[in-house]
């Protein structure tokens, strides 16, 4: 029911979001509300929260798995990868995500924006979704079917965080443009990510595509930043979760589900 809705929201400042009057009743109040989203998702009582980095040791995460590059001045992020479907067991409860965004290896803000293939209750279960971590998650009214391209992209400028997901099988898009004044700018990101205390979905492998920032004063690709930090996820233990591979020239790179 939402296919076909491509809008904007604005956030002039901090407590004041807005949205644009495009319908008459906003999708996101619906799934606020509980209500059912689309055909596959979760409601907004069962999203994840998409944290920061949680450390164990150098080069490894009990709940991220890709790149980082470190530094300040982070104003923009964009990256694309397939939609990954997972394998349930039975009565399985579990999620895996990926994103990019800006923050979250060296501080405690987030913006970020992607999508979940989830476990519920041994059900696969597939949405969109984009974060201004502390603030919750919040279910984009994007239809997320497995196999479709997706981008995601976030943009930083004077105050404010653009947040923008297109499915480029679709060509449905969404963004929202939200104020943050305690963003650190200190990171950009392309990540899949998990929860650090529970079950992680079995995606089997996800390749990021197009990675490109601009951090540090400095644009390039992913494979441009000769400080970019490999990032496995691993259990506490130090088992491996999720591996991530080299990057290659163009600024790819893959994710390889290891262990829930």
């Amino acid at each position: 029911m939402y296919d076909d809705v491509n809008y904007s929201t604005h956030s002039p400042g901090k407590g004041k979001r807005m949205l644009s009057v495009v319908r008459l009743v906003s999708p996101l109040v619906l799934i606020a509300c509980g209500a059912v989203g689309p055909a596959g998702a979760a409601t907004a009582a069962h999203l994840p929260i998409h944290a920061p980095r949680h450390t164990l040791g150098r080069g490894t995460s009990t709940n991220w798995s890709g790149y980082d590059v470190t530094g300040s001045g982070a104003t923009h992020v964009i990256g694309s990868w397939t939609q990954p479907s997972v394998t349930c067991g039975p009565g399985e409860n579990s999620w895996s995500s990926p994103w990019v965004g800006i923050d979250g290896d060296t501080s405690n803000t987030v913006e970020q924006t992607g999508t979940d293939s989830d476990c519920s209750s041994g059900t696969p279960t597939y949405y969109a979704w984009y974060e201004m971590y502390p603030k919750g998650t919040v279910q984009i009214p994007m239809t997320v079917t497995p196999g479709d391209s997706f981008t995601g992209e976030v943009t930083y400028s004077a105050g404010n965080f653009t947040l923008r997901l297109t499915d480029n099988t679709t060509k449905k898009s969404f963004s929202t443009t939200i104020a943050d004044k305690h963003a650190h700018e200190a990171s950009v990101e392309w990540i899949m990510e998990g929860p650090s205390n529970g079950e992680l979905s079995d995606f089997k492998s996800v390749t990021f595509t197009g990675t490109n920032a601009t951090i540090n004063g400095v644009t390039g690709s992913l494979y441009s930043f000769t400080n970019a930090d490999p990032i496995t996820m691993v259990t506490s233990s130090n088992t491996p979760r999720a591996t991530p591979s080299s990057v290659s020239s163009n600024g790819s790179f893959s994710v390889t589900w290891d262990h829930s």
